[in-house]
């Protein structure tokens, strides 16, 4: 089997359903030339997948809009981006080649090639941020935002609901996560009211936006479901425009995270939420209970403080009084 065989299969098996499907395509055709599209899988190696792991990080990335105008400076992948464009996709092909379509493939040690990526951060949006973030969302795209903050769901997630997996009498719904695991979530009433709006916007998308530029088979003024790259560009556009720095998408997430922990200090259904297999990814946001208990422990030590004070003001000598008794 060749590698294009391969990644042909891989994407009709499996990414042409993935929520990010639009960034699956990019990589496949990357990978086509760079491993060879005629390349055997059977010979495919360390030494290859070391190759395509150097030239991605040499290539600079680039934002382009419709237009192609660039809309940022180009600037070198992160090890993160490496990783998913490319140890991702190849792992992926060649362990379902070996299961699925019993092919023989050669046993590549995918922990040295697999970038190490810097410590997730855990940035919250104060309301003062939020509020700012929807004054410069496009309209459309803001219900699919507010249900970022509310859920904590990913981008992913969020553009691949349909209403197929929303359940308003039990009042819950399911999302598609990481490794194509299914994820049961339970609505606030906050949830409910903001899902029940969209009910009626298109059949099978929950977040749809409103066609302003028609492409083939589009007509003006229609919803469609948000693609991926579509909330990548509304909310690349609402960020710039609310002047907020160093606050990613994916910290909505952290945001939501973070808000739960504080209000409950339940790490486990924090670890629910998120849909974390391991409670040790969880545990980044163990901070914040630590740092409500050194608030209670401040507040504690500063109150008997002030009542120490008042004591000795109070009696500045330190002596006990007495009222005289009368006979």
């Amino acid at each position: 089997m060749t590698f294009l065989t391969a990644s042909s299969l891989w994407w009709e098996e499996k990414a042409q359903f993935r929520a990010d499907h639009i960034d699956q395509e990019r990589y496949l055709a990357w990978l086509q030339a760079v491993i060879g599209k005629k390349t055997p899988i059977s010979l495919i190696d360390d030494s290859a997948i070391a190759r395509a792991v150097a030239r991605r990080r040499s290539e600079p990335v680039e934002f382009r809009n419709r237009d192609g105008k660039l809309t940022s400076p180009p600037h070198l992948p992160s090890s993160a981006t490496v990783n998913r464009a490319v140890c991702e996709p190849m792992r992926a092909i060649l362990r379902r080649a070996k299961k699925i379509w019993k092919q023989s493939v050669q046993d590549i040690e995918w922990s040295e090639h697999w970038l190490p990526e810097a410590q997730e951060r855990v940035r919250e949006a104060s309301p003062e941020e939020e509020a700012a973030l929807f004054e410069t969302m496009r309209d459309d795209y803001a219900p699919a935002l507010r249900f970022a903050f509310l859920s904590g769901c990913r981008r992913a997630e969020i553009v691949g609901l349909t209403w197929s997996r929303v359940d308003f009498f039990n009042r819950e719904f399911s999302v598609i996560g990481k490794g194509d695991r299914t994820r049961p979530i339970p609505m606030t009433e906050e949830m409910y009211r903001l899902l029940w709006s969209l009910k009626d916007d298109h059949k099978t998308a929950v977040f749809t936006y409103v066609c302003k530029r028609p492409r083939e088979r589009q007509k003006k003024g229609q919803r469609y479901p948000i693609t991926i790259e579509g909330f990548k560009t509304a909310w690349r556009r609402a960020r710039e425009k609310s002047g907020i720095e160093d606050f990613r998408f994916h910290d909505t997430r952290h945001t939501t995270a973070t808000r739960l922990m504080r209000a409950t200090g339940n790490l486990k259904a924090t670890q629910r939420l998120l849909g974390h297999t391991e409670i040790a990814t969880t545990s980044r946001y163990a901070h914040i209970t630590k740092d409500d208990l050194r608030a209670a422990l401040e507040a504690s030590s500063n109150a008997y403080a002030d009542r120490a004070t008042k004591t000795a003001t109070e009696n500045p000598t330190g002596t006990q009084t007495h009222t005289a008794k009368t006979k």
